[in-house]
């Protein structure tokens, strides 16, 4: 299937061949999206839109946040998007920060008053407290890692916003995710652009090993702190 979705990748940003992201319907194809000269500057509002609506609210997990930022960078590098590189980073990273910051705002509101309530097999006390505790121990690479796992970055702030991980914490290393997903992807895409025909030709592909490089470490942190609490508990 992979060789399948290769396909359909990046040759219609140069102006040949289907759009990049065959697999998805038009309207969340990030070409259909900003591949538009008669939105003009607006492209980058919607992209910029999207970047906070999948990190910042809950709604938003199904938008194509990792092909958006690289198609942005890349169409960029082609000049076909109209907005210099240096603001396009600064608007995307910013955009980033913010919707992981409202996501923790939301947990932290909405936490109290589903977890204060008596305890039902889904929402209980503790998993607040083991959540809590997971996040201050490794919090950070958790928070810098979900940035690049689709669906998960939109849930994970909401989810240290209920366990209240320290908020100076949260700040540092949303910006420092904000910083490494939002700006690195996109300057990978601008980099690139279209230059190397195998990465125009598989950008689904390094999609695919970037998330399963990203989730490698957040299994093992996971798989590391169930083994310790069941050891705890057993002892």
């Amino acid at each position: 299937m992979i060789s399948a979705l290769s396909d359909f990748a990046l040759p219609a940003l140069v102006g040949h061949g289907p759009a990049p992201m065959g697999f998805l319907p038009p309207w969340l194809d990030p070409v259909h999206i900003l591949d538009n000269p008669a939105l003009g500057f607006w492209v980058v509002v919607i992209a910029c839109a999207i970047i906070f609506a999948e990190t910042g609210l809950l709604v938003g997990f199904f938008l194509p946040g990792d092909s958006l930022l690289f198609t942005a960078g890349l169409l960029t590098s082609t000049g076909k998007l109209p907005v210099n590189i240096g603001v396009l980073l600064i608007l995307l990273i910013v955009c980033a920060f913010i919707g992981n910051q409202v996501g923790y705002v939301i947990g932290a509101k909405a936490g109290p008053a589903i977890f204060n309530k008596p305890d039902s097999r889904l929402f209980r006390k503790e998993h607040v407290e083991h959540a809590h505790a997971f996040f201050e121990k490794h919090g950070g690479k958790a928070l810098v890692l979900a940035r690049f796992v689709p669906i998960v970055r939109t849930f994970v702030p909401v989810i240290v916003g209920v366990a209240r991980m320290n908020m100076r914490h949260f700040v540092i290393f949303n910006a420092i995710g904000a910083v490494l997903w939002a700006g690195g992807v996109t300057l990978l895409g601008f980099i690139l652009g279209d230059r190397f025909p195998w990465v125009q030709q598989n950008l689904d592909i390094i999609f695919i090993v970037i998330v399963l490089l990203s989730v490698i470490p957040i299994i093992v942190e996971f798989t590391k702190a169930f083994l310790a609490n069941r050891k705890a508990n057993k002892a």
